[in-house]
């Protein structure tokens, strides 16, 4: 009856839709939905306390059966409640930062939808060489910026601001990092927070998870209507990630800022290592 008053319509057909965001919908077995509810638990509490959650996810997901592509893109739309439990667990913190979230979500809503554009369009090989890189040197960084904090204010140069463009370049970047392949994502992020922004290190760990919650979100927008979502593990991964996210947050905040320092560079480093192995 539409179609007569409207005449031949360019809208999609429903069995094409449907066809779309259930083609990787097929059965995996109960060890393997096991496999990634723990895998989902452990990875949404490290990406909540350090980073590095992917790491745990992918390669469980690679173990279900899952394609490499389809691995990386369902781990990223399942552990977005790791990110968005772990963000509550730091409301506190996060009301604090209200100035500095006006200047940082775009940039990370932006910056995901580039980078998921990015995977769509490249072979996924091409950004994954980079990334044992860009994790370690990330990680060094964090590790090293006490003591880089520490030789500017001898130097009599004040931190940089928060609003630098340095800053805002670097959040943009890792964002896009973060929707592409995010590996290591939270411990970038707290790298850049740290060198480029006067933010502490506990409300940097605020802004790391929902900075993360605006990337893999933004990127997850585009990943839905490819055909790489396995959307059975990514159910499991959405609830699992959930409440590790939440745990790791409760956690995270009861640790002192050399603690935290000290397990967010050691995640990044393993991860890092990880992944170079894992390249070779």
């Amino acid at each position: 009856m539409i179609a007569w008053y409207l005449g031949p319509t360019n809208l999609p057909d429903v069995r094409y839709v449907q066809a779309t965001f259930f083609r990787r919908a097929t059965t995996v077995s109960l060890g393997a939905l096991v496999l990634i509810a723990v895998a989902g638990v452990l990875a949404g509490g490290l990406n909540t306390a350090a980073g590095g959650g992917t790491l745990v996810s992918y390669p469980a997901l690679l173990l279900a059966g899952l394609p490499p592509l389809s691995a990386n893109v369902s781990s990223a739309i399942g552990l977005i409640p790791g990110y968005v439990g772990g963000a509550a667990a730091y409301r506190s913190e996060l009301a604090e930062l209200r100035p500095s979230l006006r200047k940082y979500l775009p940039l990370g809503i932006i910056g995901g939808l580039l980078g998921a554009a990015l995977l769509l369009i490249t072979p996924p090989s091409a950004f994954e060489n980079l990334a044992p890189y860009l994790v370690l040197g990330g990680s060094l960084l964090f590790l090293g910026q006490p003591a880089l904090s520490a030789r500017m204010a001898k130097g009599g140069r004040s931190a940089p601001s928060g609003h630098d463009l340095r800053a805002l370049i670097g959040i943009a970047a890792t964002s896009a990092y973060g929707s592409y392949f995010s590996a290591g994502v939270g411990v970038m992020y707290l790298a850049v927070l740290g060198l480029l922004t006067t933010v502490g290190l506990q409300h940097a760990n605020a802004l790391k998870n929902l900075l993360s919650v605006a990337a893999v979100g933004a990127g997850a927008l585009v990943y839905v209507w490819s055909d790489h979502v396995h959307w059975d593990a990514v159910a499991v991964l959405l609830v699992s990630s959930l409440v590790g996210g939440y745990l790791g947050g409760r956690v995270a905040r009861r640790m002192s800022a050399r603690a935290l320092r000290a397990v967010v560079g050691a995640t990044g480093l393993i991860v890092g290592f990880g992944l170079l192995i894992s390249s070779w």
